[in-house]
């Protein structure tokens, strides 16, 4: 059958508000305000490129939705010029063009009525007769304008290999009008060049435009994209027959071929090979450095600490019980004497085991001697606490290392540039991963000493590497691990039943009053109503929390009807619900608002933004296309094109609150989240709260994580580096 005989209605109208759209699909719900009806209609369907204000020709079908009652499902339309000036003004309006917002849109059609587009077209310059637009203003319109209609048109070409509409204005952008070209030649360059294209999408693209499935481009591509997802699962090389045996899986190629283009990927070096281990040259060379340089501050004989040496240590502990009026444990006072007396230390341990009075007896020591101390922590938060505990001032290790992007994204503390310090303290050191380890090491002078401080038994860095844990299983580096909980920390539910989780042990729940509670659900569906229930309305009407700033979800998945994105969906309609259209942005399948909570997903070394930093949207600027974020009083301003680095934080993964402390935290912990059920990942999640945990799911499975203690392992040399010093010596 003729697929346009099954059109049996055409719609014609103008775009009022897009409530959904999915990048992925174009697939978008829209509410449209029709020409020919005197209310506005929902419409549905796979609408690619759309935006706010286009007039649309829709064909599809009328359909009677069960919950929302009439909606038009589109299933073919066309973009059509407005011929009104109504229509013309919602367009500008629309956030289309840089340089046009709604009261600049509004004095264009003003003037030039129904021959506004025709004008911006053709005739530019007449833009300037309008009061307030000078010759800048106009160049941002005109250059707006093209780049516009030149993204509509690779737009419309990249359709045909199957390019999403996001990723078509991303190639645009990078590659401007050399995109065909370059696309033609290598299309894997995009993995390389455009944040979040991984092999596959390349791989699409690449076969729809004619490669072979075994050329030796998309072989060494697939080759070298495993090595880099082995990198973001933490690892920092892969075992060769694990690394062929997943091209295989991904490249449906034969073994053989795949190790002769290997091959050839080691003889030009673009990976290395080890005896069974294959590294990405980066992560080879890292690890080798930072274990040479470990050895070389242990090895160092000078120190700026040796009055330590020869202190009397019950003098000392004497003076510091007076100054501080905290009786001392003998764990804690063989902590102080083994940082003050090593070059390097390791202290870990569970809350409440005093680590933080530890930091504070050292800090107070190295003061009263005059000496210099330099404290830091991987996150701002972290940073922020550490403050807190000692009264000094605390960097992130970015800062502290005085990170510029304009000299090349690189560190001005360097080997060249050390840090003048007699001793440098790393607080949350489970999050080092082994590259910002390494800059660390490069600006540390061999007579400085350095002390780590950490909880082993929370979750990994989510960088590559396994720092922490081989620090302390090398056996080169005194460490102390801190196992009592003290008396005036417990009463505290959270950190009691912290330590039961880490050893396995099912944690006590609160009945009434409390600080550690456990709401029933046993389906998704039910969880996710529960948690919004709970952020809404009683956890701020029963305790008094800001439902906005001091309660988190944190969730062990992305997916599902209690993962991440659902309950970010439904938390923003509820805490931040729509207000008006100029408030609002549609972009990588998300609306964002201005107020919403929102989490960095990648480092942005120029804006100085990292991983896992929360902040607010404090305003979105449709005219220029800007959205202003501010992150712990840092304010961040990102072009409409790059709100992918962006995502909701009313709910973030376990693992991107490392180094986190709030509130309030609730957990959704139900049966289907079954893959992400472990020990660790419960631990971490229950100790970023400061007053209150809330566990929404039941019983089972909670148990079935606390059985799975099978830490997941990772791919690291640096343990066994450390402990072969006659081999790092000659490094």
């Amino acid at each position: 059958m003729d697929k346009m005989k099954q059109y049996e209605d055409e719609l014609r109208g103008i775009i009022v508000r897009i409530i959904y759209y999915n990048e992925e699909n174009g697939y978008a719900v829209l509410r449209i305000r029709p020409e020919e009806l005197p209310r506005e209609i929902v419409v549905t369907g796979l609408l690619p490129g759309i935006n706010t204000g286009e007039k649309l020709l829709l064909k599809g079908n009328w359909i009677i939705h069960p919950e929302y009652g009439q909606q038009f499902q589109a299933l073919s339309y066309q973009i059509e010029q407005p011929g009104d000036a109504e229509g013309i003004t919602r367009l500008l309006s629309s956030s289309l063009i840089k340089g046009i917002g709604p009261k600049t849109a509004e004095k264009i059609v003003s003037t030039f009525g129904t021959e506004s587009l025709d004008i911006i077209e053709n005739e530019p310059k007449r833009l300037e007769e309008i009061e307030g637009i000078g010759r800048a203003k106009r160049v941002l319109i005109e250059k707006g304008w093209q780049e516009n209609r030149e993204i509509k048109n690779i737009m419309l070409f990249l359709q045909r290999y199957e390019i999403r509409i996001n990723l078509a204005i991303k190639i645009y952008k990078t590659y401007g009008e050399k995109a065909f070209q370059i696309l033609k030649a290598n299309p894997y360059k995009l993995t390389q060049d455009i944040y979040g294209v991984g092999f596959k999408t390349a791989d699409t693209i690449a076969r729809n435009f004619g490669l072979g499935k075994n050329s030796s481009e998309r072989l060494k591509a697939g080759l070298l994209y495993l090595i880099s997802q082995y990198a973001e699962e933490g690892h920092c090389y892969a075992r060769k027959e694990n690394l062929l045996k997943r091209a295989e899986e991904l490249l449906m190629t034969g073994r053989d071929k795949i190790a002769s283009i290997l091959e050839i990927l080691l003889a030009e070096g673009k990976l290395i090979a080890e005896n069974n281990a294959v590294y990405h040259p980066v992560y080879y060379h890292t690890e080798r450095k930072v274990a040479q340089r470990i050895l070389s501050i242990l090895n160092c004989q000078t120190t700026q600490i040796s009055a330590f040496k020869s202190v009397d240590w019950n003098t000392l502990f004497r003076w510091l019980h007076d100054r501080s009026r905290i009786p001392f444990s003998v764990q804690q006072k063989s902590a102080i004497r083994e940082c003050l007396t090593n070059k390097i230390t390791v202290l870990t341990g569970g809350p409440g085991t005093g680590k933080s009075t530890i930091t504070r007896a050292l800090t107070t020591v190295l003061q009263a001697k005059k000496l210099r101390i330099m404290l830091a922590a991987p996150t701002g938060r972290a940073a922020k606490r550490l403050t807190e505990v000692t009264g000094l001032p605390a960097k992130t290790i970015h800062r502290l290392l005085e990170f510029s992007w304009q000299d090349g994204l690189s560190f001005r503390r360097n080997e060249s540039n050390p840090l003048d310090t007699a001793m440098i303290i790393i607080d949350e050191s489970s999050m080092l991963d082994i590259n910002i380890l390494n800059h660390l090491l490069k600006a540390v002078r061999d007579d400085t000493s350095l002390v780590f401080i950490g909880d082993v038994d929370q979750l990994p860095s989510v960088g590559a590497g396994y720092v922490l844990h081989d620090l302390i299983a090398c056996g080169t580096i005194p460490v102390v691990r801190l196992e009592q909980i003290f008396r005036q920390q417990s009463d505290s539910s959270i950190i009691t039943n912290a330590h039961r989780i880490r050893k396995g042990e099912q944690p006590q729940f609160s009945r009434n009053n409390g600080d550690f509670f456990l709401f029933p659900a046993d389906n998704p569906q039910k969880a996710t109503d529960t948690i919004v229930q709970l952020v809404t309305e009683k956890i701020p009407q029963i305790f008094h929390f800001d439902p906005q700033r001091d309660i988190q979800v944190l969730a062990p998945m992305h997916k599902g009807e209690a993962g991440v994105s659902e309950l970010n969906r439904r938390l923003q309609t509820v805490l931040n619900p729509f207000s008006g259209a100029e408030d609002e942005i549609i972009q990588a399948g998300k609306i964002f608002r201005k107020g919403d909570r929102i989490i960095q997903l990648s480092n942005n070394y120029e804006k100085g933004v990292f991983n896992g930093d929360l902040g607010f949207i404090k305003k979105i600027d449709r005219e220029l296309q800007i959205v202003q974020a501010s992150f712990e009083e840092k304010s961040v301003e990102y072009e409409f094109s790059e709100l992918d680095q962006l995502n909701h934080s009313y709910a973030i993964t376990i693992h991107k609150s490392q180094g986190s402390e709030f509130p309030v935290i609730i957990i959704p912990l139900l049966m289907q989240h079954y893959i992400m059920l472990q020990r660790n990942l419960l631990y971490t999640g229950i100790t970023r709260a400061q007053n209150l945990v809330v566990l929404v799911g039941n019983l089972q499975a909670v148990d079935t994580a606390l059985r799975n203690n099978k830490t997941a392992h990772r791919n690291s040399m640096l343990n066994l580096l450390l402990k072969d010093k006659s081999l790092n010596l000659q490094l």
